[in-house]
């Protein structure tokens, strides 16, 4: 993978930035347990992660016949948001990357705007990111199409060829390819950390991402 010529980090949110998919696991099987539904972590992963509410919506109708009210997605944010306050951390090594990073940055995420700000606030990462916060609201489609990241693109006024994706979920590196973006896997994450197989888009460590691309960091973190 060339190292040169990256302009913008394109970070997602949920298992990249924060360790928050096992807790949303938690929270759906508590929501969903008094319906005798229980979701293993094999089908959270495969149809949930990195997906927004919508689909997750329309899948729990489709496989469970079940559907989602209002009441019962207000639950949902309510245990999960609970959670955040107790639970939630940010990935080992996050804030060193971001405090090291010399090029700009920004989220692009399948969450909310509230849950993203905070998922954001609880770790204690919402300053690094401000007004560089960009969800699925904001597009038509959502991962895997390319709309997100290509919207953060242009709002940061950066060519997508010059852009780096670091995704943790099938459909936001599907979507990263189709924006013709660079990207890498990260697999850090408590929900998938020793479940994917490796290839040389990933990661499994923040490490990883400053080894392989010294130069977009300060002379102090290429020198550790």
């Amino acid at each position: 993978m060339r190292t040169d010529n990256i302009d913008l980090v394109i970070f997602d949110c949920d298992g990249v930035l924060i360790d928050s998919e096992v807790l949303s696991m938690q929270a759906w099987n508590s929501v969903l347990a008094n319906y005798d539904i229980a979701l293993t972590k094999q089908y959270f992963i495969e149809n949930f992660l990195g997906k927004s509410m919508e689909h997750v919506r329309s899948k729990i109708e489709e496989d469970f016949a079940l559907s989602l009210t209002p009441s019962l997605e207000g639950e949902f944010h309510t245990l999960l948001f609970h959670a955040f306050e107790r639970h939630l951390t940010a990935t080992s090594g996050i804030i060193d990357v971001l405090s090291s990073l010399r090029v700009p940055f920004c989220v692009a995420t399948s969450s909310s705007p509230e849950r993203t700000e905070k998922a954001l606030k609880s770790t204690g990462l919402f300053t690094y990111f401000n007004d560089r916060i960009f969800t699925r609201s904001l597009v038509s489609r959502g991962k895997p199409a390319p709309d997100l990241f290509l919207y953060a693109a242009n709002a940061l006024n950066c060519s997508p060829r010059t852009c780096l994706v670091i995704e943790d979920s099938q459909p936001g590196l599907a979507g990263a390819k189709a924006a013709g973006m660079r990207y890498l896997h990260y697999t850090g994450g408590t929900h998938i950390r020793n479940l994917v197989e490796h290839h040389e888009h990933t990661i499994t460590s923040w490490d990883g991402f400053t080894t392989r691309f010294p130069d977009l960091f300060n002379t102090r973190k290429k020198h550790e």
